[in-house]
């Protein structure tokens, strides 16, 4: 069976929201789910069948500044309302339906970086708690968020060391998988300046991680590559946006323009998704 792998990127994987209500609307459900950060965090309700669920949070807390504001750092030392976003939402405002969630009879992995090892480890998204601990790690930003713990380990961004898990689908058997990226087909990714500063901050207390996010860049423009390369194999079908959208977009209208541009790739290759189920 097909995997779909789901990239992060903040803002960006609402193009990947509306990839998935499009499968979700053509009944399209893939057995293997695994993605890193806010990919992955809008894997969890297409595996729970939420339709929509992931623009509506979005289009109504992206401003809101329990959602994301530099108050947050005095509370959770996160530019994110951690408690609000993995907490209130999910179990008070937009009930999260972990039933249908749970009999899901496939695999969900969330993609996450050890801090320690510098390593990626990939867990087992059935196993997540009621608040989310595991999402935050896959999310959790050097800079924006604090490393999160989960089973006695320190975790940061899943993107940091495995920005894109095809390697870890094809190992777990998945030969054929629908790639859903969320950068436009010619992005190439250049080392920030910012990175200089995350070294600085985190090198004491984790240096495994120094080498990771001064070689992130390498490694997500070999990925792209070797996805490319699997599509061109037929191996992979890759849905990715024409244009660029900010990590941090603030303008709802352009969040929902770009949920609406997902949905419609979907639709324009559904021929090629079907395909990945056919065995050779």
């Amino acid at each position: 069976m097909p995997g779909i792998i789901l990239e992060g990127g903040t803002f960006r994987p609402i193009f990947s929201a509306g990839v998935m209500d499009a499968l979700l609307d053509n009944d399209i459900m893939f057995s293997y789910c695994i993605g890193v950060s806010a990919g992955i965090c809008n894997g969890f309700s297409y595996v729970s069948r939420q339709k929509g669920r992931n623009l509506k949070i979005l289009v109504n807390h992206r401003n809101d500044k329990r959602y994301i504001g530099r108050r947050n750092f005095l509370k959770c030392r996160s530019l994110f309302g951690l408690d609000f976003i993995y907490d209130e939402i999910p179990n008070k405002l937009y009930p999260f339906d972990w039933d249908t969630f749970q009999k899901f009879k496939g695999t969900v992995l969330v993609g996450v970086t050890n801090a320690r090892t510098g390593k990626s480890e990939y867990l087992d998204g059935k196993t997540s708690d009621s608040k989310c601990t595991m999402l935050r790690a896959t999310c959790a930003i050097p800079l924006y968020f604090p490393a999160i713990e989960w089973n006695e380990q320190k975790y940061y961004d899943g993107g940091l060391a495995d920005p894109i898990p095809i390697k870890k689908a094809i190992h777990d058997g998945n030969q054929k998988n629908l790639i859903v990226l969320t950068r436009p087909k010619d992005y190439k990714k250049e080392y920030g300046r910012e990175n200089d500063v995350v070294i600085r901050m985190i090198r004491k207390k984790y240096p495994e991680l120094e080498n990771v996010i001064k070689n992130r860049h390498k490694i997500y423009n070999e990925t792209v590559a070797f996805c490319e390369k699997l599509e061109k194999e037929e191996k992979a079908v890759i849905l990715r946006p024409e244009h660029p959208l900010k990590s941090m977009e603030k303008n709802t209208d352009i969040l929902t323009e770009n949920y609406q541009h997902g949905y419609v790739t979907a639709l324009n290759n559904m021929e090629q998704i079907k395909n990945l189920f056919v065995s050779q």
